[in-house]
């Protein structure tokens, strides 16, 4: 019997791995060591801030897996030997493959600063990041986050449920303005500043310095500031997790090479999920895309492919979802953060500071490209078949209200936003 493995139990290998039995009876095997079982990575925040207990995070009961012939092994692996088909554990145990699955996730990014492997200083990626946060803030009083990304926004806010003072520091001119446009930007800086977060925009790190007993004591800026701290954490951004797999032959750029089967260049090996980079993206898709339901979906095609139906990984118009504090984010298509000849934004902010709109379009033939959304949920479905017929600007702005969530349960706000648009299309000169 063929024995699929894959390494990783994140979003990616789990639905792989799902996929694969709904369609055959290959043998399976999911190496993690991580967790014993498969977790809900994006509620790791909710555990830490007391809404949910860690039983809470796992989607499946634990005879799930024995029920379904999926065996799980708890384990690092530590080398792969491609021509064996063989996998080295730090244990000495070795297991051999047919077909292998590299779903290994990511990793917190580190820029070489002094003083970043000090106890006290870390990112926050995996449980095991989570619990070193629980003892790293049973005393703390006073936080600094380096970083302006998803991550960060996520540790101010759980920090903050614990009356942890947090300096934000961020070295754009608005908090994520090299993925939101700038009034976005500015949108999202005020709001996490409400909050009572001390964000600190234009600022960089030059070192992090110890105290006692080698653990953090302050960080100092470029500007020769220094900012005394118990926890440092380090949240600009993520990178693949592939540092066991270099010097072998496994082609590597950023992240595991993939084709649009998620094929590497070794036969029978494949790469999902937040370490596959592919090779050849669709047009205004990212050839890395660390998300869940980036994850979630390439694990359902290459399920089909590895069960006999050879299917290319095609995740159609990007869109995303997150959120700041208590403020909803949604994207979808392409809003860039900067206007150019081929692009232009049209902004929307509701008096009280909650809700906002960017829409992006094409000023030579007013084309749809794409929306930013905080405050008000839209239909994934509706913008996507706009993107897909390649809509007019003027279709969507008259049209906003039926790709409205929930009118039902919230004041609605497209006279008003169609008002301000088309003043503004008014006043805009291409």
């Amino acid at each position: 019997m063929e024995h699929i493995v894959i390494i990783g139990n994140g979003i990616a290998g789990i639905t792989c791995a799902r996929h694969i039995r709904k369609n055959s009876n290959k043998k399976i095997t999911v190496i993690s060591a991580e967790s014993d079982y498969f977790f809900s990575r994006t509620a790791l925040m909710y555990v830490y801030m007391g809404h949910m207990q860690w039983r809470h995070l796992k989607p499946y009961e634990d005879w799930f897996w024995k029920k379904n012939k999926i065996a799980l092994k708890n384990a690092y692996v530590e080398q792969i030997d491609f021509e064996q088909k063989t996998l080295h554990f730090s244990s000495k145990e070795t297991m051999i493959y047919d077909k292998l699955v590299l779903a290994t996730g990511s990793v917190y990014n580190k820029f070489g600063w002094d003083g970043e492997d000090l106890d006290g200083v870390q990112g926050l990626v995996s449980k095991q990041d989570l619990e070193l946060l629980e003892k790293n803030t049973k005393k703390c009083q006073q936080a600094v986050i380096i970083g302006g990304g998803l991550i960060g926004v996520e540790l101010a806010e759980m920090l903050s449920t614990r009356n942890i003072n947090v300096k934000f520091l961020i070295r754009e001119e608005a908090f994520w303005h090299n993925i939101l446009p700038l009034q976005d930007a500015k949108f999202i800086s005020a709001h996490i500043k409400s909050h009572g977060i001390d964000l600190q925009e234009n600022t960089e790190i030059q070192k992090i310095k110890a105290g006692k007993n080698n653990r953090v004591e302050a960080v100092e800026t470029k500007e020769r500031e220094e900012i005394k701290c118990d926890l440092v954490g380090l949240c600009a951004g993520v990178k693949p997790n592939i540092a066991f797999l270099k010097n072998t032959s496994l082609e590597l750029d950023r992240g595991i090479l993939v084709d649009e089967f998620l094929a590497t260049n070794i036969p029978a090996v494949y790469a999902i999920g937040d370490c596959a980079q592919v090779k050849n993206p669709l047009p205004h898709r990212k050839s890395i895309e660390a998300v869940w339901y980036v994850g979630r979906m390439m694990g359902e095609t290459l399920a089909q492919t590895l069960t006999g139906n050879k299917m290319p990984y095609k995740p159609g118009n990007w869109f995303n979802s997150a959120k700041f504090f208590d403020i909803e984010y949604q994207t979808y298509g392409k809003v860039s953060p900067t206007e150019n000849s081929e692009e232009k934004h049209l902004h929307w902010e509701h008096a009280n500071k909650t809700k906002a709109i960017t829409i992006a379009f094409n000023p030579e033939n007013e084309e749809f490209l794409g929306i930013n959304t905080f405050g008000i949920r839209m239909r994934h479905a509706v913008f996507d078949a706009w993107l897909n017929q390649k809509a007019s600007l003027n279709m969507v702005l008259r049209n906003l209200e039926s790709a409205n969530f929930d009118p039902e349960f919230y004041k609605t706000y497209e006279k008003e936003i169609f008002r301000n648009f088309q003043q503004d299309l008014t006043a805009k000169t291409f």
